[in-house]
Formats: C-alpha cells, structure tokens, sequence
C-alpha cells in the first residue's frame, strides 16, 4: 500500500471560487465556493473548498470574488490580420476586400504574420480565449507564435485553386507536419479559402485528403446571403449545396459563418455524414450590414455553432465575449423571441459547442475531471456585476473581457491577475508599427484573389 504522504502535490488548486459546471445533459449550472485541482495538464477534480485546503499543491490561487469557467474558444479567425485592425472602414464587402484587404494582403511577410499572430495570442489570452482556429497564410510563423504563447488552437494553411496545386499541396504539408505540435495543442486542418475561390475540382480532392489523413476541412461558406444567390446563378447550387457535391459533407468540416444558409440548406446538412459545425461572428455581420448565422434553425438540424470574432480588420477585436453578448442579443433581434438564447444557451455557444466545433470534443470546454486545465478566472466583485442575482446572465451582458484575471493552458498559467506571462506586447507592437508603412501600401492590380461571392 502506498502511503498518503507518496502521493506528489497538485501542480494548481484554485481555491474559493464559484465554479461554472456542466451537467449530464449538457446544461450549466454553478457551484459557490469550490475548488479546481489540477494535476499536469488536466483537471483532476472540481470538488469543494474545505476539501481542497487538504490537497497539497506547487501553487494555490485564491479564487474568493472570482468564477472558474472553460476558456472561451475563439473558432474562427485570421489571427494576423491584427496588422489591419481599423484600416478599411464602413464600407460594402465587395470594396473592402478589393480595394483595400486583399492589395494590402500582397505585401505580408512572414516576419508582419508572426507579428500579427503574437499580438493576436496576447490580446485573446487577456480576453480569457484559451483556444482557438485559425485560416490563414505563412502558418509556420502562426504556428511558432501559439507555441511561445502557450495557446491551443487549430491551423489550416488557406488556399485557392488560381494558386494552381500548389496551394493546396502546401496546406496539407502544413497540416501533416504540424499536427501534434506544441505538445499536442496545436491540432490542424485543411483550409479551401471558400466554394467560390476554390473550384470543384479542388473541393473534391480536399474531401478525400481529408478523409485519408483524418484532418478536419476549415472553409467560408454561405457567408451571406448575396453569396448564396451569386452561386445559385453561377452554378444552380447554394454553396451547402456544393459542399456536399464535393464530398466535404462526409468529413469533419467547419463552415464560417453561414449567414446565406437556406432553408434548403438545413436538409443537405442534416443528411451530411461527417461532424459538421457552424462558426458565427455576429460583429462583422452587423458591421457589413449582412443577415446572421440562424442558429435556431442550425440547432434544430443538430449542427452545433461555436463563437468566434472572425479577424480584427473586419471584426475590430479578437474579444469572444463580445461574440457571445452580441449573440444572445441578435438572436433574440431576429428571431422575435426574447426568450431565444439565454444567457446560459450563449455560454454553452462558447464553450462545450465551441470545442466541438473545432475539433477538440470533449477535450476542452467544460470543467471537469480528465477534461484539459484550459480554465480563466472572471472577477465578479466590480460594481457592474454587482449584486449577483443570475450568474449566467451577469456573466453575459454585465462582465466583460477585462474582467479576466487570469487564464490557464494545459494546467500553465498564461496570465496572472492581469499580467501576461508569454508576450512581450511593447515589443511586438513597436516592431509591427515600424513596418506598417510597407505593409499598407496599395498598388493597383496587386491582390491575392478578386471578390465575386
């Protein structure tokens, strides 16, 4: 027999808080003052504050005032466009991509995407993101940012087919040679930029890459609703519609945004064979005046929607508790319902769907035991969130990011009361502002794809 005594310390016990748990259905329930222990990089227990001040531990954080939860996750964004935070403003998509994102997308470098990916991973670690997907270009320099900031996320290389082969050899070398990365957070995908940049051919020979190869597929579909017309003239398909001519709808996908979703739609993703997921970013939707995700009529087909921000130069912030605030707003807006999408439905968005949506299932996104130590901590005690009537509902429309105290990765504290730990943010600003000018220089002709939707 082993004695107590032999059995090592806890590496973390959070002690005093209010824990935000899930129960067997799924639903969210909170618990006053408990405990989380964690061992490694996993959650060995949530259990009660008098029980917990018996474990040993490395480290101890007082939790009195605060809530555990999950890490929110962010499932979709383009983490280096923080360098275009701002830049084209109040505008129609079709002019924002042509005339400003995409010209100014020709002149990145990889050192401006390892820059933009550093600056990304600080301002989400600050805003209580613990994981996240992203689809973007130069994903190496993507890849070296989420190792040194301690995130999760999920990377796919994106590509079109006027890249000819090559992009999309290139993003499933990426896929392979990064998967398990980082000490296995970093998990990857294949990432077809969206049915109307990447030709069938394309789709299709993505479909069987991925089936071989067990990789999730990341691509913009049915963005909006103009999208959905511009492909039911081209080609007599709704972009669902030619995702599922492809194959795409047999393999584990998740589709941005959605917001052109059809009725129609709902039936080819209900006979879908693979997991299929929806990411919905309701602030850029408002900003370019688009419908938004229909997550009622998602949710009655069984297709789970995580959050997400999109990226920074459409959507400002990489902040997910906008994402989720905005939501529960705009959900109740447009389905008429103000008893559509609690504060407790917003919650679960951000983060039992949210994890399976990107492909870490039951991995993350819940406090649990065996679960991944992918926690924040949210000070409850500020005058706006203040007196506490209903947890969930002031943790969705009275808390915000700034009130994240400290986020933890895999059982490794990324920021503590505040301060961060793995990005040294003045540095990474100063020397993305130095080479601002060469990136946002516009030359006529020059951009890596026209929009046509």
């Amino acid at each position: 027999m082993v004695a107590a005594d032999a059995v090592p310390p806890a590496d973390l016990v959070i002690e005093g808080c209010i824990a935000l748990v899930h129960g067997e259905q799924g639903e969210i329930d909170f618990v006053e003052d408990a405990a989380v222990v964690v061992r490694g990089p996993v959650i060995e227990a949530v259990t009660s504050a008098r029980a917990a001040a018996e474990i040993p531990a490395v480290e101890r954080i007082d939790g009195r005032g605060q809530l555990a939860m999950p890490g929110l996750i962010n499932c979709h964004t383009h983490s280096p466009m923080v360098a275009l935070r701002g830049i084209a403003e109040d505008m129609p998509v079709e002019e924002w991509f042509n005339d400003w994102i995409w010209p100014i997308e020709s002149n990145l470098t990889d050192r401006v995407v390892e820059l933009g990916a550093r600056l990304a991973c600080a301002e989400m670690i600050r805003g209580g993101v613990t994981a996240f997907a992203d689809h973007y270009f130069a994903m190496d320099r993507v890849a070296a940012a989420v190792r040194d900031s301690g995130l999760r996320a999920s990377l796919g290389r994106a590509y079109f087919s006027s890249q000819g082969t090559e992009g999309r050899e290139q993003s499933l070398d990426f896929a392979l040679r990064m998967r398990g990365a980082a000490d296995g957070r970093i998990t990857t995908s294949l990432a077809p930029h969206a049915p109307y940049t990447v030709d069938d051919d394309d789709l299709a020979i993505t479909a069987v890459l991925a089936r071989e190869h067990g990789l999730l597929v990341h691509i913009h579909a049915a963005e909006n609703k103009a999208q959905t017309d511009n492909s039911l003239a081209r080609c007599g398909r709704t972009p669902v519609e030619v995702l599922e001519r492809a194959g795409l709808l047999e393999v584990d996908i998740l589709i941005a945004h959605g917001t052109g979703i059809t009725e129609k739609d709902l039936a080819v993703l209900r006979r879908g064979g693979g997991r299929i997921a929806v990411a919905s970013a309701p602030k850029g939707y408002l900003k370019f005046a688009w419908d938004t995700t229909p997550i009622r009529a998602l949710a009655s087909a069984g297709i789970p929607v995580g959050l997400a921000t999109d990226g920074a130069a459409s959507n400002n912030t990489l902040d997910v508790w906008e994402s989720m605030a905005l939501t529960a707003l705009v959900q109740k807006s447009v389905e008429g319902d103000p008893a559509w999408l609690t504060a407790r439905q917003a919650l679960d968005h951000a983060t039992t769907q949210s994890a399976r949506a990107i492909g870490f299932g039951d991995q993350i996104g819940a406090l649990a035991p065996g679960r991944r130590a992918d926690l924040i901590l949210v000070d409850l005690s500020g005058p706006h969130t203040q007196p506490l009537h209903d947890i969930a509902a002031t943790l969705v429309h009275s808390a915000s990011s700034g009130d994240v105290r400290t986020t933890v990765v895999d059982g490794r504290v990324l920021m503590r009361d505040r301060r961060l730990l793995t990005v040294d943010v003045p540095a990474v600003a100063a020397e993305l502002t130095e080479r601002l000018p060469a990136l946002t220089e516009r030359r006529k002709g020059r951009r890596v794809q026209d929009y046509n939707g």
